[in-house]
């Protein structure tokens, strides 16, 4: 299946058209009748007419949880009449832990690349103005800062405006020390912190502070202001789709894991 995924492997926020773009020559037919899930040595494998599916480096697309391997089969007996990768997300974040985040020191990577959010957090920076911005923002963001500081000891600094601001050494040490140590789990995050923008609020949803929805609205707080004062933008809209379909990919797999 290298031919299907190696343009979006491990790329979230595609839109369908750009896809279809970068597939054009390449777009393959859907080749079998059956999906199913059978236990196998690495796990629970995803199978088409019986025969296991294999990853872009050619691993076995096997996952341990047999809840994440029955989402996959899902989205394999969803496909129609051609196989499109971007409406495949759990597949795609599977590739992308079996193939490239299976040892200890490539999951730390995955860590540390999450933790550079702490720094520079979404949750951090707000407007100046207008009042009822300003208001819109602490309401959605407040909460999850108040969340951290409680339960994690640590205390960000905010501030106006886009300037960078320095945080606290303690604060980014608790913070970091919260995400967790496994692949799917460290995987999963790190695909809610780059759609979002923020490591906090991807920490708040694998720690069931804010639901997927709270997590989805905070995060787009300042582009759903301008969208109601200056209208939608069509290919920003399309983007956001596309980041969609992999955010809630990323949502399904950590609620089958589990916390």
């Amino acid at each position: 299946m290298r031919e299907l995924f190696d343009d979006v492997y491990g790329k979230p926020g595609f839109t369908v058209q750009e896809s279809r773009e970068k597939s054009t020559g390449t777009r393959r037919k859907r080749f079998y009748t059956k999906v199913g899930v059978s236990a196998a040595d690495e796990g629970h494998s995803v199978t088409l007419d019986d025969k296991t599916i294999r990853t872009p480096s050619r691993n076995a697309l096997a996952v341990p949880s047999r809840a994440v391997a029955d989402l996959m089969a899902a989205e394999w007996d969803a496909q129609q009449e051609f196989i499109d990768p971007l409406s495949m997300p759990i597949t795609r974040l599977a590739n992308s832990v079996l193939d490239a985040i299976s040892t200890e020191e490539q999951i730390a990577a995955v860590r540390d690349d999450i933790a550079k959010y702490f720094g520079s957090d979404l949750l951090f920076y707000r407007a100046s103005h207008p009042d009822a911005l300003i208001e819109r923002e602490a309401a959605a963001w407040d909460p999850v800062l108040f969340w951290v500081a409680e339960e994690l000891n640590a205390h960000f600094i905010l501030a106006e405006g886009v300037m960078h601001v320095g945080q606290p050494a303690q604060a980014l040490a608790a913070a970091q020390a919260a995400l967790p140590t496994d692949s799917w789990r460290v995987a999963a995050l790190h695909m809610v912190t780059t759609i979002t923008g923020s490591a906090l609020l991807a920490l708040a949803l694998l720690r069931g502070r804010l639901s997927a929805d709270e997590v989805w609205a905070a995060a787009f707080v300042d582009e759903d202001w301008n969208a109601e004062k200056w209208g939608l933008d069509e290919e920003a809209a399309a983007r956001r789709a596309a980041r969609k379909v992999d955010f809630e990919g990323a949502v399904a797999v950590l609620r089958a894991l589990g916390s």
